[in-house]
């Protein structure tokens, strides 16, 4: 993968037990995007904590581009979801580097349950969100201050998004898509990934 200087990077970080549409998803409506379209300067990658390959809750092994100590700084994170995420709620380094990272990166953003570990982290306090709808109690009782929206693809709070459960985030690729490059890229995608729910 090449980049040039000034290019944005959009990261998926990937884990043991992530659920695979939650990344695999976003992945295709981002890594189409910036590859038939690489003036509008993004381009996507993926990355694991120690940049070894993930095995994905329903067996799929995937090796990363990066690991958090080499993916290049990020304007946009996305957090999948996936049974490995119970782990990750009482994971205190876990926790801290995504507090870090909210300090840096401009958009973080999550697909399914996902959303649980941005809220153990903290960073959902006080804003509405949503989640896999199976965990939408769990993210009460996580964060109370949450506003739940359930029934929602997405919720785009300006500098945090969460959507709901697995194949919702490819709604929410597609609507970071048109808030970054203009509603019409955005359909040009949705167009070349022949998706048309």
């Amino acid at each position: 993968m090449t980049t040039t200087p000034g290019t944005r990077h959009i990261g998926i970080l990937l884990f043991d037990v992530m659920e695979e549409l939650d990344a695999v998803g976003p992945w295709e409506v981002f890594a189409w995007w910036t590859r038939h379209f690489p003036a509008d300067g993004y381009t996507a990658t993926t990355f694991s904590s120690d940049g070894r390959p993930v095995t994905c809750e329903k067996g799929l092994v995937v090796q990363p581009h990066h690991s958090t100590a080499t993916v290049p700084p990020l304007d946009v994170l996305l957090h999948p979801g996936g049974d490995g995420t119970q782990a990750m709620l009482t994971d205190r380094a876990h926790l801290a580097w995504l507090c870090e990272q909210r300090a840096h990166v401009p958009l973080v953003t999550s697909v399914c349950t996902g959303s649980t570990v941005l809220a153990a982290a903290g960073l959902l306090r006080g804003r509405p969100a949503t989640s896999n709808r199976g965990a939408l109690e769990q993210l009460r009782s996580i964060d109370p201050t949450i506003t739940l929206r359930p029934g929602a693809r997405f919720v785009d709070d300006g500098d945090v998004i969460t959507s709901a459960g697995i194949s919702a985030g490819i709604d929410m690729a597609l609507h970071i898509v048109g808030r970054l490059a203009g509603r019409e890229r955005a359909q040009q995608v949705r167009e070349g990934i022949e998706y048309a729910p």
